[in-house]
C-alpha cells in the first residue's frame, strides 16, 4: 500500500508530541510537513529535531508540498472549524484532535463540508485502540458478565494549561466565555473540554445512547485557573446501564512550559480506569497500567514512561484504509457528535442543578 504523504498543522494541542514517532515510524505514512499556529510552536517543535519543515503558513506549506493527502490538525479547539475548512476545499482528508467543536450548528457545517468534499475526517480517540479496552470489548461481546448493569469511569489526570494556556482559556477550549453557573467566577471549558473518552466508551462498549445525565462541579484544585478542574457526571443510558464519571483534572503537575520528565507528582500524571458491573460478575481495569515508573532526574520528581504507544498504531492503520480504500472510519463526526452532546448536558446540568437530557 502506498504511504499516505501527511502533515501536521497547529501543533499546540497536548497530543502533538504524541504523533511524532508515529509520524517518522509508520511505515503507512510519509511525513512530509507542519505549520506551527504561531513562532512559539515552532519553537518547541523544533526541540524535538524531527527534520521535517514547519512553515507559519498553510498555504506556504501548502504551495510547497501540494501532494499533501492528509493532515493532522494538532491545535486549540476553537481552531479546528477555520482548519477543517481549508482541507476540505482542498481535498485533504482529515485526523482531527478529540473535541471538533462544542458549537452544533458549526458542528453540522463540518459534517456537511466534510461529505461535500468526499473526504475522510476521523476523530482522534485514541483509546478505542487501547489493548485493554480491546479485550474488556471482547469479553463483553462474549458474554462474560452478561447484560452490562452500571459503567464507573475515571479520566483523570494533571492539568495541561501550563504547557498549553489555550486549554485553560474558555473562548479556545469552549468556544466561547460562559459562565459555569450563576455566582460562580469559572468558566466552561476546562477538564470536561480535555476528556471526551469515557463519554465515548460507553458507548463504544454498551452500544447505547445516552439518555440523561447529572453532574456538579468542586472547588479548584489550582488557583488561578479560569475554568473547572474538577467535576463528576452521573446519569443512565437508554439501555438502562447507569454510569458514574470522573473526567477531573486530579493529578498535579509542575507548571512546566515544556512538558518533560518530572512534569506528574506521584502517584503518575493519569488515569483511566473502568469498573463495569453485569448481571454475571464484573470487570475492572487500568487502562494505562503498562508503564515504567521511576524516581530522578529532573528535580528528583517521579517519573512515567508511557508504553502505549500501540494506541496510535491501531488508530493510524484505521484512518490509512479509510482514507486507501474509501470507508468511513468508526470515530466519525457524525457518531463522535453524541458524545460532545453529552459533554454539554454536563455544562447544562452545572448551570442548572438539575438533570439534563440528551
Amino acid at each position: 500500500m502506498k504511504p499516505v504523504k501527511i502533515a501536521m498543522m497547529g501543533m499546540t494541542h497536548g497530543h502533538t508530541r504524541k504523533y511524532y514517532q508515529t509520524l517518522l515510524d509508520n511505515k503507512k505514512l510519509d511525513w512530509i510537513a507542519s505549520c506551527a499556529q504561531d513562532e512559539d510552536a515552532k519553537k518547541t517543535y523544533e526541540l524535538y529535531q524531527t527534520g521535517v519543515p514547519c512553515y507559519l503558513d498553510p498555504e506556504e506549506m501548502y504551495e510547497k508540498h501540494p501532494d499533501i493527502e492528509a493532515v493532522v490538525i494538532a491545535s486549540a479547539n476553537d481552531k479546528h472549524f477555520e482548519q477543517m475548512k481549508w482541507c476540505a476545499e482542498k481535498g485533504i482528508h482529515i485526523l482531527s484532535m478529540k473535541i471538533p467543536t462544542f458549537d452544533m450548528a458549526e458542528y453540522d457545517a463540518m459534517i456537511e463540508m466534510c461529505d461535500k468534499a468526499g473526504i475522510v475526517c476521523q476523530i482522534e480517540l485514541e483509546m478505542h485502540y487501547n489493548s485493554v479496552v480491546r479485550r474488556l470489548k471482547k469479553l463483553i461481546a462474549d458474554g462474560a458478565i452478561g447484560k452490562i448493569k452500571s459503567f464507573q469511569a475515571t479520566n483523570i489526570t494533571l492539568s495541561p494549561v501550563w504547557a498549553f494556556p489555550w486549554q485553560g482559556d474558555p473562548k479556545a477550549s469552549f468556544g466561547k466565555v460562559e459562565r459555569l453557573k450563576k455566582g460562580d467566577e469559572r468558566f466552561k471549558g476546562g477538564a470536561l473540554c480535555d476528556h471526551p473518552h469515557v463519554f465515548d466508551l460507553i458507548r463504544h462498549l454498551t452500544g447505547s445512547s445516552f439518555d440523561y445525565i447529572y453532574a456538579e462541579v468542586a472547588p479548584n484544585l489550582r488557583d488561578g485557573l479560569k475554568v473547572e478542574d474538577m467535576l463528576m457526571a452521573v446519569g443512565k443510558m437508554k439501555d438502562g446501564t447507569a454510569f458514574l464519571f470522573d473526567p477531573s483534572w486530579s493529578r498535579l503537575e509542575e507548571k512546566l512550559k515544556v512538558p518533560g520528565p518530572g512534569w506528574e507528582r506521584f502517584p503518575k500524571r493519569m488515569e483511566v480506569n473502568v469498573t463495569i458491573t453485569g448481571e454475571k460478575g464484573m470487570i475492572t481495569c487500568d487502562c494505562f497500567g503498562p508503564n515504567v515508573y521511576h524516581n530522578g532526574a529532573p528535580n528528583d520528581r517521579y517519573t512515567v514512561q508511557y508504553t502505549y504507544f500501540d494506541e496510535w498504531i491501531g488508530l493510524i492503520d484505521e484512518f490509512v484504509d479509510c482514507i486507501r480504500n474509501k470507508k468511513t472510519p468508526l470515530i466519525n463526526l457524525k457518531w463522535h457528535k453524541e458524545s460532545i452532546q453529552a459533554m454539554l448536558g454536563c455544562y447544562e446540568s452545572i448551570e442548572s442543578g438539575k438533570i439534563a437530557k440528551i
